[in-house]
């Protein structure tokens, strides 16, 4: 069997402007990196059209080790699309290299639905996670220069600063540090630490934006912390935003790539789900809903996650409905949810599969939540039985649920027609009247217990004295009107990761809130919730290499 590396250099991809000829750009307006790939001008974006054209979102159940293969599946929908004669576009986020050297891997599909090329995406890209890092970071020495100033300082106290430096990389050791050490001319010491770009709220900025001036005013609105006679300090009030959106102005620009099949790609942002929003630009996904008649998206990790965050903050937003949701199930997975152990998943088990299957219940349940049905994509693994898969299938068709299995990874698009036609079948019914899961005038404490009891299926929240000290915050700073982005683990409904399948009967326990002012949203911390990962045992990055020939091995 050939592994994605394989399929993918067996494939000889189209000139960039073949692809952009078919989303009707013209290729002199490219932005050229390279030949197989491009960023194109916000220029076509066009907000009139954008709601004649039909929004597909893709989610999940609960991960699991076992892996679901969301973003394949989002990849092969789209070829499929195309394949029975509809316009379609798929729009996905931009691997973390964290992610990518670390447990994993990489993020751009596999098997015969990949985008392409593979390698160059899932490393340096088009530059814009640099660009984000290198924005965030001089927020955060302007920070430190302004704590230094005898004649400009604001009077920040350096005990209340939020705002700390990223990298596009796991490491353990840069979680927390003192800074500011060295004598007079080093800065003035205090406690500090990196988060992973992927949790920067520039990130979540850029992900989020409108345009180039709603870009400077978001940027301008990021909260720093208070003066030492308790006034609040923004990045606008040390002259920031201005030097932090030039630093991306071309990092705003979504990138366009291709599929394996040759169907357009928009690969733009990269906020992590279980720490951030989850999803790529609200600008990419306006491209592609301008250009094209189907876009299909994905939102990281699982539905309680990703998909909330997407319907409740990025379409709430932007003004955006999805016309259809897809939840991606695997019978692995399922039956990981009904305790059976990594190493026996291959192993054919209906009862381990009828003890799991709650999960993808529960998710299917999380959607209606939204006034949306979703379509079940069972994507097909070699070891799958035809019992294991029937069961699925039977048990959506007992419950009014479409479900079909897709075979993305050894077929790609011929492989996914089924599930394609369904999603067609459902962007026309006219069955959905999307409506977001919480009004935001509701208090900060109403909005985290709806997201509590309706999507994770918590008895209630309680709150640790640190995050109750941060709702008067908010509450003071006026700031309880914000959404809510609750950073919790993907691996459980709950927020604690051992416990699979539906959990019954748990609190979620919050144990801070963080103010993301600019992005327009707060972030309630519960579990074990870190912003910057650490590697594991053995990192992906062990098995990566390069050859004489600048071949690149290892990466998947």
């Amino acid at each position: 069997m050939k592994t994605d590396i394989e399929i993918a250099r067996s494939v000889r991809m189209k000139p960039i402007a073949d692809i952009a000829r078919q989303m009707g750009i013209d290729p002199e307006d490219l932005e050229m990196y390279g030949k197989y790939k491009a960023k194109v001008p916000l220029k076509y974006i066009d907000r009139r059209r954008k709601n004649d054209s039909r929004l597909i979102l893709v989610t999940a159940i609960s991960p699991t080790p076992a892996g679901e293969g969301k973003t394949t599946v989002s990849i092969g929908l789209s070829q499929a699309l195309n394949r029975i004669g509809k316009r379609s576009c798929v729009v996905l986020r931009e691997p973390s290299l964290g992610p990518v050297f670390g447990i994993k891997g990489g993020a751009t599909g596999g098997g015969f639905s990949q985008v392409l090329p593979m390698e160059e995406i899932n490393l340096h890209f088009t530059g814009d996670f640099a660009a984000i890092e290198k924005a965030h970071n001089l927020l955060a020495a302007l920070i430190d220069n302004n704590l230094q100033s005898k004649t400009r300082s604001l009077g920040l106290d350096p005990r209340t600063i939020s705002w700390k430096r990223v990298m596009d990389m796991n490491d353990r050791a840069l979680r927390d540090m003192v800074i500011g050490l060295g004598g007079t001319t080093g800065g003035v010491p205090r406690e500090t630490g990196f988060d992973i770009t992927a949790a920067s709220e520039v990130m979540a900025i850029l992900c989020l934006a409108s345009g180039p001036a709603d870009l400077k005013r978001r940027l301008g609105n990021i909260f720093v912390g208070f003066t030492y006679d308790k006034k609040p300090i923004y990045a606008r009030d040390l002259h920031a935003e201005g030097a932090m959106a030039a630093l991306l102005k071309d990092a705003i620009k979504p990138n366009l790539v291709q599929t394996i099949e040759g169907t357009p790609a928009l690969i733009h942002g990269g906020p992590f789900a279980n720490i951030a929003q989850g999803t790529n630009t609200v600008l990419a996904t306006e491209m592609s809903l301008s250009l094209t008649d189907y876009t299909v998206t994905e939102a990281g990790f699982g539905c309680d996650l990703g998909a909330e965050k997407f319907l409740d903050i990025k379409c709430r937003a932007a003004g955006l409905a999805p016309n259809a949701v897809v939840l991606v199930a695997t019978v692995r997975a399922l039956k990981y949810h009904g305790g059976q152990p990594l190493a026996e998943l291959k192993t054919p088990n209906v009862e381990a599969l009828e003890r799991g299957i709650e999960n993808l219940q529960k998710h299917i349940e999380n959607v209606g939540l939204f006034n949306l049905t979703p379509v079940v994509a069972i994507n097909r693994f070699v070891t799958d039985s035809d019992e294991e898969l029937q069961f699925i299938k039977d048990y959506c068709t007992m419950r009014g649920v479409a479900c079909a299995v897709a075979n993305v990874w050894g077929e790609g698009g011929a492989g996914t027609e089924e599930l394609a036609r369904l999603v067609v079948e459902a962007t026309e019914s006219g069955r959905t009247d999307f409506q977001p899961l919480y009004p935001l005038d509701e208090s900060v404490e109403k909005k985290i217990e709806t997201v509590a009891r309706g999507i994770y299926g918590a008895d209630g929240v309680e709150y640790t004295p640190k995050a109750k000290q941060a709702l008067k915050r908010i509450a003071d700073l006026g700031l309880t009107g914000l959404a809510v982005c609750i950073a919790k683990t993907q691996k459980s409904l709950s927020d604690n990761p051992a416990l699979l399948g539906r959990p019954r009967g748990f609190t979620i326990t919050v144990r801070d809130i963080e103010i993301a002012a600019g992005a327009g949203f707060l972030v309630p911390i519960t579990g074990e919730i870190m912003r910057m990962p650490g590697l594991p045992e053995v990192p992906a990055a062990e098995a990566i290499d390069i050859d004489d020939e600048g071949n690149i091995s290892g990466l998947f």
